[in-house]
């Protein structure tokens, strides 16, 4: 909240800020104004109810913030940028934004609202730092008395979903973050023009798209379906590498890369399930050259994204606000953002240097680090229970993390006995 406070002018929506975000990291059970008002203890919820709409306070600087505190306690060295989207399910037709649209949330057409969101990841943690609100265009963009009723402001005009991402990735980059990498779904990897916004800018990416994607191969002279160049290919092209570790082991895929265009460091990267033989693909750039490794790497992050909103949606409430108005979305989602990047943050501080081995994991005796929900539950139970004992809540943690330890020691040693060779 130090760090914040000089963007509310007056002393009463800080306080309700602060009390917000309290509420947020606390057991509440929805993390609405009104449970958020009980939590704090206040008779009614119009303070929290004002902090969203009405009270004077810049949503957009407080993100820059977050941001910056990000980069602070994540920063390292091969960080990337991932653009995602996810849904927010509604009823009726005054949410701003909202429609009948497919979203992953449900897995089907609902009537929902959609964010795109910016997230920054390295090998000490990832966090949200950006969020836009999408505008259907015809539902909403062209309803000028629809966007005036749920607060949207004169100069939003519609843009699409890779747009959208373009100008977060853009903002994030003029901010100084080092992030020399961006990565997407498909939604935004088929999206021409975002590649190259990425490519100008001299920034890498390894965007997933679709199997009918057509690339140019033999130096540009063919031209040749995604799908139809993998099933081309020798054994002899696929290699296997693992995108990193999960909770029970290493993730081994089997890899194919192959350049593609008449420039320098594009390729066609094709990912090969090794159980069923289900294919992903991704397009490439790099400024350098770079080995298969790497972009398997960066694909491999690119689930770090799902993560996050696990993590906000499970943790901290993010879809669980009940407000209409366009700016109190976005300051709801704000302070979100804001207390998953400090749950981030003290479990990035409170981690080794370096990340444990594959063979020290599958050996290792001790309590894993310490996680977002871990520290979430220790958080509340200091500010909600002052009368336990910190040896008591200690001790709860040891156990609860050396029993997830002994977990992931049996699918370890599963994973290593069957690593493959060569």
């Amino acid at each position: 909240m130090a760090r914040i406070a000089g963007h509310f002018g007056r002393v009463e929506p800080r306080a309700s800020a602060r009390s917000y975000l309290l509420g947020l990291l606390s057991r509440a059970e929805r993390k609405n104004c009104w449970q958020l008002a009980e939590q704090a203890g206040l008779a009614r919820p119009g303070p929290m109810q004002r902090l969203l709409r009405y009270a004077r306070w810049d949503a957009d600087a407080v993100r820059d913030d977050i941001r910056a505190y990000a980069v602070e306690h994540l920063g390292a060295d091969g960080g990337a940028l991932i653009v995602d989207e996810t849904g927010f399910l509604k009823k009726g037709r005054a949410s701003a934004g909202v429609q009948r649209q497919y979203t992953g949330t449900a897995g089907r057409i609902e009537n929902s609202q959609v964010g795109v969101f910016l997230a920054y990841a390295t090998s000490r943690g990832r966090t949200l730092i950006d969020r836009r609100l999408y505008l259907p265009e015809h539902s909403w963009c062209a309803d000028a008395e629809r966007l005036h009723a749920a607060g949207v402001p004169d100069e939003v005009q519609f843009q699409t979903k890779p747009r959208l991402a373009w100008e977060m990735i853009a903002v994030a980059l003029d901010a100084g973050v080092e992030a020399p990498w961006v990565t997407g779904d498909e939604a935004y990897g088929q999206d021409p023009q975002l590649r190259a916004a990425l490519e100008a800018r001299g920034t890498g990416y390894v965007m997933a798209v679709a199997c009918s994607t057509r690339v140019q191969i033999n130096h540009g002279r063919t031209t040749i379906r995604a799908d139809t160049v993998a099933g081309r290919l020798p054994a002899t092209a696929w290699q296997r590498h693992s995108v990193g570790n999960g909770a029970k082991g290493p993730r081994y895929y089997d890899w194919a890369w192959i350049h593609i265009g008449t420039g320098s460091h594009h390729h066609l990267l094709i990912r090969r399930n090794r159980t069923t033989g289900e294919l992903a693909f991704y397009l490439c750039w790099s400024p350098t050259e770079v080995p298969l490794a790497e972009l398997v790497r960066i694909a491999g992050v690119r689930w770090s994204i799902e993560e996050c909103f696990q993590a906000a949606k499970g943790q901290v409430g993010l879809d669980h606000y009940q407000v209409r108005h366009w700016t109190s979305w976005h300051r709801h989602i704000t302070l979100v953002m804001l207390a998953l990047a400090f749950l981030t943050a003290l479990a990035a501080d409170a981690a080794p240097d370096r990340p444990a081995s594959t063979h020290h994991l599958a050996r290792s005796r001790d309590p894993i680090t310490l996680t977002v929900p871990e520290i979430r539950h220790l958080l509340t139970a200091v500010f909600n229970s002052p009368a336990v004992a910190a040896a008591r809540l200690l001790q709860w943690s040891n156990w609860r993390r050396r029993h997830q330890a002994t977990a992931r020691r049996s699918h370890y040693r599963r994973r290593t006995t069957s690593k493959p060779t060569g």
